[in-house]
């Protein structure tokens, strides 16, 4: 186990408690939530370049940095979903009930309510598992997909909304207990939901797109696959 694989798998364990905080009408353990995440988003870049400039790359590491991806992606579109999906959402109904569901959609100018609709969760968590298939699929090919800028762009962008989504989620409750509702706090409330609203439509766009692009620079792969067959 090197640096980068010991991230990783800090990245791992933290997972499941970036999970959990957000559903505790807690302040602090939601600026912790919060705080854990960022750490657990910068270090997803850190153990990158450390493995590539240390010449660290080692096989563990590449199961290792793609699972702890998934996990948090899991592990915040959880707790993202059940506090910031309509209640009206098909999707949201299916799911078991907690408490404060539906109570932390975003709120910025021109939008009361900025809902975190199904299907963007779904084109989001359906990319992911769709590229890690198909990377799989490559790779039996001889050929191994590298990230694209795009999908870099919708990393970030995706970082940024879960990052405003994590912190609306403790400082609405903070506003809430303190009772802070003058202009002050409603300007900032409406600053962090429009960048929430914003990277969240971005990231939507970008996901979409760059699945696009993949399929468009790899897609020639489906028909190898049927060429060998007919053979």
């Amino acid at each position: 186990m090197n640096l980068p694989n010991w991230i990783s798998t800090a990245r791992i364990v933290a997972s499941p408690l970036i999970a959990m905080l957000p559903f505790i009408p807690s302040v602090p353990w939601r600026v912790f939530a919060f705080v854990l995440y960022l750490a657990t988003a910068i270090s997803d870049h850190i153990d990158g370049v450390i493995a590539r400039n240390r010449g660290l790359i080692t096989d563990l590491g590449k199961m290792l940095d793609p699972l702890a991806d998934k996990l948090l992606l899991v592990a915040t579109f959880v707790p993202m979903f059940l506090l910031q999906g309509a209640p009206d959402d098909p999707l949201l109904r299916l799911l078991p009930a907690v408490g404060e569901r539906s109570a932390y959609a975003f709120v910025t100018w021109g939008a009361e309510a900025v809902w975190f609709p199904w299907w963007v969760l779904v084109l989001i968590v359906g990319r992911e598992a769709f590229m890690t298939w198909f990377r799989g699929f490559a790779n039996k090919r001889g050929e191994v997909i590298a990230a694209q800028r795009l999908g870099k762009w919708k990393a970030g962008f995706q970082y940024t909304w879960i990052g405003a989504s994590y912190c609306w989620f403790w400082s609405k409750l903070l506003m809430a207990e303190q009772g802070w509702d003058g202009p002050i706090a409603t300007f900032l409330a409406q600053l962090l939901g429009g960048i929430g609203a914003i990277t969240m439509v971005v990231a939507f766009l970008l996901t979409g797109i760059s699945l696009v692009d993949y399929l468009r620079r790899h897609g020639h792969l489906f028909m190898r696959r049927g060429n060998a067959a007919g053979r």
